[in-house]
């Protein structure tokens, strides 16, 4: 099985990707991860490396080519803001989760210890680079959310009631 997990930052696509590897068996990859730790290697924080790969494409090439060597492997779940549009096609599933940017900042400004307008401001600033560099390169609308099979609103559910959601519609298909 090839499930893809997409949705915006806080959206909780790192958790559920998380325990759906486990409860399906299925290994993990995280293009969050691996473009984290280009920007690691080049000692630049996230908001910087989004906008040096606004201006660079081989960035995301290089993160898109990854995902796409794991997906062609199978038995994976791969999560991404973009996964979803990438793997179209490829994967079996595609799921898409968000939340409304009030409880995404909650969860970012608690998760990474940020003030809760630290955490809007963050937000807005990597949204806003997503919605450039990906529409510029792929043609992608980060808002559109017709690629995906199941979209799933996490705002005030528990890990394991989107778990027990997306369980069900995979059984169900």
């Amino acid at each position: 099985m090839i499930l893809t997990i997409s949705g915006p930052s806080g959206s909780g696509k790192t958790t559920i990707a998380k325990i759906v590897s486990k409860k399906f068996n299925l290994r993990y990859i995280s293009g969050g991860e691996f473009f984290r730790s280009l920007a690691l290697k080049e000692s630049k924080d996230i908001i910087q490396f989004n906008r040096e790969a606004e201006k660079l494409f081989n960035i995301d090439k290089l993160i898109d080519s990854k995902m796409l060597e794991e997906a062609l492997k199978g038995d994976v779940v791969i999560e991404s803001h973009i996964a979803g549009w990438i793997l179209k096609g490829i994967a079996d599933y595609s799921i898409y989760l968000w939340a409304p940017l009030e409880e995404r900042a909650k969860r970012i400004a608690s998760r990474d210890r940020l003030t809760y307008s630290d955490a809007i401001e963050k937000i807005i600033e990597r949204e806003q680079s997503h919605h450039i560099r990906f529409w510029k390169y792929y043609g992608i609308d980060i808002f559109d959310e017709s690629v995906f099979d199941l979209v799933i609103n996490t705002q005030g559910k528990s890990p394991e009631m989107i778990i027990n959601l997306i369980s069900m519609y995979i059984r169900n298909d």
